[in-house]
């Protein structure tokens, strides 16, 4: 078992964009590892305290994930921290070594975790 990680980024807090950031998301984490739905656990969502219009664990469940446990939270509010920001802590099943998972960081969350491949 192995976490990967996944952070992305709303332009605005709408239930639109939460849906196409979150999709967005956990499609290229999976693609990116290779990883087909059993391999999944559980995963869990945190949202920035200025995304309220919507639940990521919600638009999982549409996108065929409704029978793996989900989980969302809120992060802390710290000063300066990355604005419209969703993020994935993914349980997974893989022989891969933590050195071959590729983590997923995409739209203004890239800056986040520079120092990754995409």
């Amino acid at each position: 078992m192995r976490g990967l990680r996944g952070a992305t980024t709303c332009a605005r807090d709408t239930p639109e964009e939460i849906q196409e950031s979150t999709r967005e998301l956990l499609r290229t984490m999976m693609d990116r590892n290779d990883m087909a739905h059993d391999d999944v656990i559980s995963v869990i969502f945190t949202t920035t305290p200025d995304l309220t219009s919507a639940f990521p664990a919600t638009v999982a469940r549409g996108i065929g994930f409704g029978d793996i446990p989900l989980l969302c939270a809120s992060e802390i509010n710290v000063p300066g921290a990355m604005p419209l920001c969703i993020r994935i802590l993914m349980h997974i099943y893989t022989t891969k070594p933590r050195h071959e998972l590729r983590h997923v960081y995409l739209g203004n969350a890239q800056s986040l975790r520079d120092d990754l491949p995409e």
